[in-house]
């Protein structure tokens, strides 16, 4: 055999062996597994605009959403009116998620282009809220009506309402014209909690306030029940938005919210279900 022959044949021999421990390699020792890594982690900020009457319970979603989510940090949830909430956002304030307290609001902003489809969450009716041991005696809606009730001095009660445009300030209205009666506010607040923090402070006799806000306000305040309060049954409908800077976590919590676990927690701060 001349040496080229031999050559080509060691080389031959040499290809061959590779090929075959090559293959016993990957039958009696398959490639370690990489570990997984999860994808769906959530990270960043998350911004959220919500109800006034959502403070206490969307406070502790976010407290239990952060703990489920270690690397999502939410920033203090901006609480006011939700019309005022939604003038905001419509002018360009930048959030993630959107959670009002009426559908009027929620539909201004769908309508402004920057959500899709909200998603119904909770319900609230209003209650009348007065000082603890209601000096007054007031027992229905009919007591707030001008005249009515008066203080030991000989003045009249004082009544704080929430303004028309605000969804609280809407129902009232409802209630109050159902009831055909006149109602004088000496004045009319932004959101709910300005209506009950007047009626802490002993600023006013009385307001119509959520039952929420009620349970919430502890002994602070006492709730007397409105009759047909629930013709005037408030929606809360939340949704992510179209410009979210962390789209991911916004759609994440709004999930949450609807869980069977927000809306247990919901539920645990006298919220009805959608």
């Amino acid at each position: 055999m001349g040496t080229g022959a031999r050559r080509r044949l060691a080389t031959a021999t040499a290809l061959l062996g590779a090929l075959l421990l090559a293959g016993c390699s990957s039958t009696q020792s398959p490639p370690a597994a990489t570990e997984s890594t999860d994808d769906s982690a959530l990270t960043g900020q998350l911004t959220i605009y919500a109800a006034a009457s959502l403070t206490e319970a969307f406070d502790e979603l976010a407290t239990q959403f952060e703990a489920a989510n270690p690397g999502v940090e939410v920033v203090p949830i901006t609480y006011d009116g939700s019309s005022v909430l939604a003038t905001q956002l419509i002018g360009g304030a930048p959030a993630d998620v959107f959670a009002s307290a009426d559908q009027k609001n929620m539909q201004k902003v769908v309508d402004a282009g920057l959500a899709d489809e909200p998603v119904d969450f909770a319900t609230n009716v209003l209650q009348i809220a007065v000082a603890p041991g209601n000096p007054l005696g007031i027992t229905g809606l009919a007591d707030l009506a001008d005249g009515v009730k008066t203080r030991a001095d000989g003045s009249p009660a004082s009544v704080v309402l929430c303004a028309p445009d605000v969804p609280c300030g809407a129902a009232s209205k409802t209630l109050i014209d159902a009831a055909g009666i006149t109602v004088t506010p000496v004045s009319e607040e932004q959101n709910v909690t300005s209506v009950l923090t007047k009626v802490k402070s002993g600023e006013a006799d009385a307001g119509l306030v959520y039952v929420t806000d009620v349970t919430a306000a502890g002994d602070a305040v006492e709730g007397v029940a409105i009759e047909g309060a629930d013709a005037a049954t408030n929606v809360y409908p939340v949704t992510s938005l179209k410009a979210a800077a962390n789209p991911e976590a916004a759609a994440a919590f709004v999930a949450f919210v609807t869980s069977a676990e927000g809306q247990q927690l919901l539920d645990s701060y006298g919220f009805g279900a959608p």
